[in-house]
């Protein structure tokens, strides 16, 4: 009887092991490549219409999307409305850029934006009677509803990165334009990369 318990036992632990196994290979290689692809600006106008920066569009744009060419968004300092971040000043308040550039179907700001953000944030610790907009915008593709979202996404992104750094959420107001306000009228990613954008005015 003693026996019969523990073989059972036994069989019963068996069974809740090979139950909680993984069949994940962990030596296989990535479905997905993360290389860099240049896409023709057909396949590039093809994707931007099925595949948008909804939720939609993520599933049916994937494949364009994964294979997007790399982008040089034009140097600090540069001039013109695109242009990114300028240096913070050290020791004092600097001069920081108006522009936060974001990726596909993202509002996490990207690490080189820092400084731009805190310069901001510093700006506002030092004088609390100023105030800043952060306008969202995003490119063509996907919903409207979705994009104003994605938009309110982003610059709040930026309004809680400022407010983290020093500002207080008072001097920071964050809105979004969606799709509706592009800065560049193309229909590819150079275009679309342009438009992905978190713009800081003064109120």
């Amino acid at each position: 009887m003693m026996k019969l318990r523990i073989t059972s036992a036994g069989v019963l632990a068996a069974a809740l092991l090979a139950g909680c196994g993984s069949t994940v290979k962990l030596d296989e290689t990535p479905v997905e490549s993360r290389t860099p692809v240049a896409v023709n600006a057909a396949a590039g106008a093809a994707g931007g219409a099925a595949g948008g920066s909804g939720a939609a569009g993520t599933a049916s744009g994937a494949a364009a999307q994964s294979q997007v060419a790399t982008v040089n968004l034009p140097a600090a300092g540069s001039g013109g409305s695109t242009a990114v971040a300028s240096a913070v000043t050290p020791g004092g308040l600097g001069n920081p850029g108006r522009l936060v550039y974001f990726d596909f179907d993202s509002f996490a700001i990207d690490a080189k934006y820092t400084g731009l953000v805190e310069g901001h944030a510093r700006q506002l610790a030092a004088n609390r009677s100023k105030r800043l907009v952060i306008e969202g915008h995003t490119d063509e593709r996907g919903g409207r509803e979705y994009n104003l979202a994605l938009g309110q996404k982003r610059a709040a992104a930026v309004a809680k990165s400022m407010a983290l750094l020093g500002a207080t959420e008072a001097q920071v107001e964050a809105v979004s334009f969606g799709k509706e306000r592009p800065v560049s009228e193309g229909h590819d990613e150079a275009a679309w990369a342009q438009n992905r954008r978190a713009e800081i005015k003064d109120r």
